[in-house]
């Protein structure tokens, strides 16, 4: 009879895999076994569909991805038959005709066990739904005698839907004993807290230790933060990995009268502003690098948006592959091209004036000539953009090197950004970071920097820059009447329009001005065709433009900001509510 194990060693790979890149992402895979070999481990485990990346989205649909990701497991499977530690891993799977959303376990030399995930996300950021099969809920798989289930990612989040498929449940009832869940978590402000909370549900529901294996790195506009951490049976905390970067770590589990226990090591994350900038950076440094640029370039305008998009440039790629561009026009102050100068010297990036009056001059000379009947307005004041926009572009094209465009959310979210101007390029690092966070985060950076970053300490951007009043920011040469509000009130009027999506009147009572609030509205729809053209950007809220928010741009429909009626339930007949019940069912 073989005796029980008392120690099982899992080995957590929390790798920054790369959507599309087979090959190399079990090219890592293979590594991460060598350490955990070299750990003395049982198991390594990976995130959610490692050898695919995530998420695939359709490139999960190409029968041509699908094979080559079942032959790169098909040969991790044959390498464990070294006798080296198993492999669980995240990958496509198609059987019976169906694409699933699969873990599978390579052990001695085969595929041992494959589960699927049950339960598919479709909300926010997912659309699994529409490419994966739902598979059953199973019960665990065994490792080196160890019965250990497999939910994976959102088979543990059950408070998101009634129709999910309480895999957990099904796991402890079959005989689990260790919970391992691959995810794809993306990161968003105070994401941890929501995590854990989900975590503790679930131990306290099974009694099972459970360990939360996350993804790190940047995916377009989508940023993985890691901070995989693993709780014990009784809720207290066993490991943390790192945020933000790369870990493999091993964790010793002991059997106990309890159950199986670790301790294992508890990293410090960052939170709030830091975690943010820490998205922002690493957002940029993997678009950058997984689509192959050699560098980025930068309009440098000596306001805060530009400062802040340049540190988190030099800090994601280092100041060698930063280029700055100040392009002055006749309306440029003199302090603007000052505090320039200061910030690119103060990162040591590349920098350059390039004046843009000819080129502008040039095509407010057609104009004039095309259309002597109408008077100068807003048409000729955007060209100073729209030139801008050009020339950035154009050294794109001769140096290889992307855009970082510099539109905060605020600005972005009613309209006052140029269409190829402000907006275009490659990559926007603060697309989803409102205005007063922009001026917290250059303050936050001059006494502090992440972990991994390779700009210089200390102050990077200019007080003066930070010390400008925010109405300075604004479009050059607007009337009274194009005029924002202060930014605090801008950015508290859009975070309750934009991420709460609070109807007008309960934004009224809450103190804000009826007028205002109807005007930013108005502004927020009419400005939703600019935001579908921008360049993708990195997402740190719940809800930002892109996969998360989806406003036709041909709508009628305004809030009149008038109290919401209520509904009158006595008009609906219970025959009718019992058809469409069972029409639904």
């Amino acid at each position: 009879m073989t005796k029980p194990a008392t120690q099982f060693t899992i080995t957590l790979a929390q790798l920054n895999s790369t959507v599309g890149d087979v090959a190399g992402n079990a090219a890592r895979a293979r590594a991460a076994r060598v350490k955990a070999r070299a750990d003395g481990a049982d198991l390594v485990a990976f995130s959610e569909l490692f050898i695919s990346g995530y998420p695939p989205e359709d490139l999960v649909l190409k029968p041509a991805f699908q094979s080559a990701c079942r032959s790169a497991v098909e040969e991790l499977a044959r390498e464990t038959a070294d006798g080296g530690p198993a492999m669980l891993i995240g990958t496509p799977w198609v059987e019976d005709g169906k694409l699933y959303n699969a873990c599978a376990l390579l052990d001695q030399g085969r595929i041992a066990a494959i589960r699927f995930k049950a339960n598919l996300p479709n909300y926010g950021v997912f659309d699994e739904k529409r490419v994966f099969a739902r598979g059953p809920a199973a019960g665990p798989v065994t490792v080196r005698g160890i019965r250990v289930g497999v939910p994976i990612c959102e088979d543990t989040w059950l408070e998101e839907s009634t129709e999910y498929e309480n895999v957990v449940e099904c796991l402890a009832e079959t005989g689990a004993e260790i919970l391992i869940v691959p995810n794809g978590s993306p990161y968003a402000r105070d994401k941890n807290d929501l995590r854990l909370s989900i975590a503790v549900a679930r131990v306290t529901e099974s009694g099972l230790p459970l360990v939360y294996l996350n993804q790190v790195g940047g995916q377009d506009e989508l940023v993985f933060d890691g901070a995989s951490f693993a709780l014990n049976g009784d809720l207290s905390v066993a490991a943390q990995l790192p945020a933000f970067e790369a870990s493999i770590t091993t964790l010793r589990w002991n059997k106990t009268a309890d159950g199986w226990r670790c301790s294992g090591p508890v990293a410090q994350l960052p939170e709030g502003d830091q975690a943010d900038y820490a998205a922002c950076v690493l957002g940029l440094r993997d678009y950058v690098g997984k689509n192959g640029f050699p560098g980025v370039l930068l309009g440098i305008s000596g306001g805060i948006d530009s400062a802040l998009c340049a540190a988190i440039a030099v800090d994601a790629l280092g100041a060698e592959r930063v280029r700055g561009v100040m392009l002055p026009f006749r309306f440029t102050s003199q302090v603007s091209i000052d505090d320039a100068a200061r910030l690119a010297a103060a990162l040591g990036i590349r920098y350059e004036v390039l004046p843009v009056a000819q080129a502008v001059n040039g095509f407010e000379a057609i104009l004039a000539d095309s259309f002597k009947d109408l008077p100068r307005d807003i048409t000729e004041e955007n060209l100073q953009a729209r030139t801008r926009g050009t020339l950035l572009m154009a050294l794109s094209n001769k140096t290889g090197a992307m855009v970082v465009t510099t539109g905060n959310k605020s600005e972005m979210s009613v309209g006052y950004a140029t269409l190829y101007g402000d907006m275009n390029g490659g990559f926007n690092p603060i697309k989803d970071i409102y205005k007063t966070e922009v001026f917290r985060l250059s303050s936050l950076r001059n006494t502090w920097k992440p972990v991994g970053a390779l700009g210089p300490s200390g102050e990077v951007i200019p007080a003066n820059i930070i010390a400008r009043p925010p109405t300075a920011e604004l479009r050059e040469n607007q009337t009274d009447q194009d005029s924002l509000p202060p930014y605090d009130v801008l950015d508290a009027i859009l975070e309750r329009l934009v991420e709460r999506e609070e109807p007008l009147a309960s934004i009224v009572e809450a103190g804000f001005d009826r007028e205002l609030v109807a005007r930013i509205d108005r502004l927020l729809n009419i400005a939703e065709y600019k935001r579908r053209q921008a360049a993708p950007g990195v997402k740190v809220t719940r809800r930002n433009f892109g996969r998360d928010r989806r406003y036709p741009i041909t709508n009628r429909f305004r809030d009149v900001g008038k109290p919401l009626p209520g509904a009158d339930h006595a008009l609906v007949s219970r025959a009718s509510r019992g058809s469409s019940e069972a029409f639904d069912g």
